[in-house]
């Protein structure tokens, strides 16, 4: 009898309610690949199980929500690896790869089982160095993951670079092809939960913003034996913000909030603000769920960022996962000018209209 491997995908927010959609992956240049009839992002929705095919293995249909045509795409008869059907805990995610440790010896895997170019294949399962957590702090929740590619896409292996932030002040890097342990690194300032740790092409670093999204903190992956040098530290200048009456600000400050910093295909870095709405309150239903703000310049320290409600063809990918920009002319059906958000449900947000419908 085919049952559902829910259990296998769900807690996968640290924020603690259960996020199946907590994968948004593919940058424009492989989404492509998926198939002739399907080039957009998807969100990965379950994995339904069939019965053993009698040699030991497991097979699975792979349930997507495409993004573009707003649709189901299922892909069938999918080889499902052994980690996840033992249990294993989903940890994080990006660029189309799947990051899980197993519930018993908290070994840790990469795997590209939800990525468009192995749908033909076998699961590629990289095994990663196990996570050691710092003096008073812990690595049993990780917020989010970040990389600087995808395995194999580099030239050099060596080039592949891990990023892992954990729920409280602990950093972890890793070159998974030459690492036999992770190198620890403690954020300089005291919380970063609100924050979204992201890889920036165009920099080369690690970027993660500051609390309260006034600072932007870069990590070099150019490091040396001595391990990754002191983050530099940015101070962030915003202007042109939207005018709202001052009670509104203070609804906004009351609102949960993530910091997500992200990079176009064109370099073109933004700043997104992705508030929470807890309460059924009618003032509340005319506050911006999302702001914007674009980088305009950067000398001596101090990055200046401009509010904006233009971000011309560009699409950004919110999730627990790391953000990532798709030009919405690459994807049909895409809608340009918008956030596509995962969180309890899917939603476009349009910063020309302010609306925000569901899927």
């Amino acid at each position: 009898m085919s049952h559902l491997l829910l259990s296998r995908l769900s807690n996968l927010s640290p924020s603690g309610h259960s996020l199946l959609i907590y994968l948004l992956w593919q940058l424009h240049k492989t989404i492509r690949l998926f198939s002739s009839s399907s080039t957009s992002p998807c969100f990965p929705l379950c994995v339904v199980e069939k019965d053993s095919p009698g040699n030991g293995g497991m097979v699975g249909d792979v349930h997507l929500f495409d993004a573009a045509t707003e649709g189901l795409v299922t892909v069938t008869d999918k080889t499902i690896p052994e980690v996840i059907t033992n249990g294993g805990i989903v940890v994080g995610a990006s660029h189309g790869w799947l990051f899980f440790k197993d519930r018993h010896d908290h070994s840790v895997y990469v795997t590209d089982f939800y990525n468009s170019l192995a749908f033909k294949t076998n699961a590629t399962m990289i095994p990663m160095p196990t996570f050691t957590a710092l003096h008073l702090c812990q690595t049993e929740v990780v917020w989010n993951v970040a990389m600087s590619t995808s395995p194999g896409q580099q030239e050099d292996e060596d080039d592949w670079v891990v990023g892992i932030k954990f729920l409280g002040n602990q950093l972890s890097f890793c070159r998974p092809r030459r690492d036999l342990r992770w190198t620890n690194v403690s954020s300089p300032f005291k919380m970063f939960n609100n924050s979204n740790l992201m890889f920036s092409k165009r920099d080369k670093t690690f970027n993660l913003p500051a609390p309260v999204g006034n600072y932007l903190c870069s990590w070099d992956i150019q490091f040396h034996k001595d391990g990754y040098p002191a983050p530099k530290i940015h101070k962030l200048l915003f202007h042109n913000l939207p005018q709202l009456p001052q009670s509104m600000w203070e609804l906004l400050d009351s609102c949960p909030r993530e910091d997500h910093w992200v990079e176009s295909p064109s370099g073109e870095s933004f700043l997104v603000k992705w508030y929470s709405r807890v309460s059924l309150s009618p003032s509340l239903s005319t506050l911006p769920i999302v702001m914007v703000f674009r980088e305009e310049d950067r000398k001596d320290g101090i990055i200046k960022m401009c509010y904006t409600e233009d971000i011309g063809d560009i699409c950004i990918f919110l999730s627990k996962s790391e953000a990532f920009c798709v030009p919405a002319s690459s994807c049909p059906g895409l809608k340009p000018n918008s956030i596509y958000v995962a969180d309890r449900v899917f939603s476009v947000y349009d910063l020309t209209t302010k609306t925000f419908p569901s899927f």
